[in-house]
C-alpha cells in the first residue's frame, strides 16, 4: 500500500530521525563502556559521520535513478540499522580496526535519513501543500535532536549502552514501513528538460548535453548533480550558506561543554544549551508552519545564518542571561532556516536530480559540521570567546558570500508559496 498521506511520512521520518540523532550517543558511550577510551569511541562516530558525507551523493544518484526510491530508502535505512547491530556486537570481540570498518560501511546509508527522506515529499502531497509539510518536515530534525541524545542518555543510565543502541535500531526500523510504502515516480517521466515543470527549469539545465529520454551512468548523473547545484545561483548560495551554518553549529557543539563548566556550573549542562536550541527551533518551525508563504526561502536562509552569528557573539560573552539569549536566538535562526532551505532545493531541483541533490547537500553539511568540529577542538585551549567569535563570523562570511552571489538572479524572490512538485 502507498503511503499519500503527509502525516505518516512525518511519523517514520521522525522515528528514523530520532533513532539516528540516538545512535551517535549511544554508539559514543557503548565504546567508552566496552573500550574505556574516549579516543576509540569518539573514532567510531567519527567513521559513521565521515562515511556518510561520502556516500550521500551515491545514494542520491541511486535514489533518483530508481522507479521506486521508497524502497530503496527502506533498504538503506536496514542496512542502516544492520551495521548498528554489528558495531555492537563486534565491540571487545574483533580488533577495533575492523570495527571501524563496519561503521564506515554503515555510514554509508546514514544519509538516507536525511535528505533521502525529504527528496520524497513532492511525491507524498499535493503542491498547494507543499510548504507546509516541509516547514513541518524539518520540524522533526529538530524533534529528533532534542529527543534522541535524551533517550540515549536515559537509556543507557537504565538499562546500558548496548540497549540504548538497540532502541536506536527499533526507532530506525519503525521509518522502514513507511519508506517502503512511499510512492514511486509517475509512469512515463522523461529525463530531459521538456519534461520538467516550470519551476523546475528556471535556471539552465544541468545537463544540456544529456540525450532525451536515456538514462546516464551513475557517475555522469553525479557530475549532473553537482552542476544542477553548482549552475542554479539559488542553490549555490544557499548551499553555500548552510555548509558554513553547519560548520559553524560543530565549532559551537564542541565548545559546549567548556560553556557549561564556565557559566552554567558544569560541563553537564553544556548539553542544556543544544536542548535549548532545538526547543527554540521547534517553536520557530511550528510558526512558520502556520503562515508558509510570507517570505522568500532565499532571504530566510541568509537572513538565519546573520541570526545564528549574531547568537553566537552573544553566546563569547559567557554571562549567563546573553547565554540565555543566545540560545533563542540560535534556534530562532537555524529552524527557519533549514525549512527554507528544503523549500528552496524542492523549488530548483528537477525531478530526475531532486533526490541527489538533497542528499548531496546533506552530505556537505556533514562535512561542514565535521570540519567546524575538528577546528574548534584545538582553538578551544586557547580561546573559548575567540572560538565562538569564529564561528560566528564563519556564520556571517557565509550568509555574507551567499549574498553576493544574488546579482542576476531571477529566481530569489520567488516566495514559498510558489514552490512545487512534480509527483503527487
Amino acid at each position: 500500500m502507498q503511503i499519500r498521506c503527509a502525516g505518516f511520512y512525518l511519523a517514520g521520518a521522525a522515528a528514523a530521525r530520532t533513532g539516528d540523532e540516538m545512535s551517535g550517543p549511544a554508539l559514543l558511550l557503548a565504546g567508552f563502556a566496552v573500550s574505556g577510551s574516549v579516543t576509540e569511541a569518539s573514532s567510531l562516530l567519527a567513521a559513521v559521520t565521515a562515511a556518510a558525507a561520502v556516500g550521500g551523493p551515491v545514494l542520491g544518484a541511486f535514489l533518483d535513478r530508481s522507479a521506486r526510491p521508497g524502497r530503496l530508502l527502506a533498504g538503506a535505512l536496514a542496512l542502516y540499522g544492520a551495521g548498528l547491530v554489528l558495531i555492537l556486537a563486534a565491540l571487545g570481540r574483533l580488533p577495533f580496526a575492523f570495527v571501524l570498518a563496519i561503521a564506515v560501511g554503515t555510514g554509508l546509508s546514514g544519509p538516507a535519513l536525511s535528505g533521502g527522506w525529504t527528496a520524497q515529499l513532492p511525491r507524498v502531497v499535493p503542491p498547494e501543500r507543499l510548504p507546509r509539510a516541509t516547514a513541518l518536515d524539518a520540524m522533526t530534525f529538530s524533534a529528533a535532536g532534542l529527543a534522541g541524545p535524551a533517550l540515549a542518555g536515559t537509556a543507557a543510565g537504565l538499562l546500558g549502552a548496548p540497549a540504548a543502541v538497540g532502541l536506536s535500531v527499533v526507532l530506525i526500523g519503525a521509518g522502514l514501513p513507511v519508506a517502503w510504502g512511499l510512492p514511486g515516480r509517475v509512469a512515463g517521466v522523461r529525463r530531459d528538460r521538456e519534461a520538467l515543470p516550470q519551476e523546475a527549469t528556471a535556471h539552465p539545465d544541468p545537463d544540456p548535453k544529456k540525450p532525451r529520454g536515456t538514462r546516464g551512468t551513475v557517475i555522469g548523473d553525479l557530475a549532473a548533480g553537482v552542476r544542477c547545484i553548482v549552475r542554479s545561483p539559488s542553490l549555490a548560495r544557499a548551499t553555500l550558506t548552510s555548509v558554513a551554518s553547519c560548520a559553524a553549529q560543530g565549532m559551537l557543539v564542541t565548545c559546549t561543554p567548556l560553556l557549561g563548566a564556565r557559566s552554567l556550573g558544569g560541563a553537564g549542562h553544556g548539553a542544556r544549551l543544544l536542548s535549548g536550541i532545538a526547543v527554540a527551533s521547534l517553536v520557530a518551525n511550528a510558526a512558520l508552519a502556520r503562515f508558509p508563504g510570507r517570505l522568500a526561502p532565499d532571504t530566510v536562509v541568509r537572513t538565519g545564518a546573520l541570526i545564528q552569528a549574531a547568537a553566537l557573539a552573544l553566546a563569547a560573552t559567557g554571562r549567563p542571561a546573553l547565554l540565555a539569549t543566545a540560545v533563542l536566538l540560535a534556534g530562532a535562526g537555524e529552524g527557519p532556516q533549514l525549512t527554507a532551505l528544503f523549500a528552496l532545493r524542492h523549488r530548483e531541483a528537477p525531478e530526475w536530480l531532486r533526490s541527489q541533490v538533497f542528499v548531496t547537500g546533506a552530505s556537505l553539511k556533514i562535512t561542514g559540521f565535521a570540519l567546524g568540529a575538528a577546528v574548534a577542538g584545538p582553538m578551544i585551549g586557547r580561546s573559548l570567546p575567540g572560538t565562538l567569535l569564529t564561528a560566528a563570523g564563519v556564520q556571517a562570511v557565509g550568509a555574507l558570500g551567499g549574498a553576493a552571489r544574488r546579482k542576476g538572479t531571477l529566481a530569489a524572490a520567488r516566495p514559498f508559496s510558489k514552490q512545487g512538485g512534480t509527483d503527487t
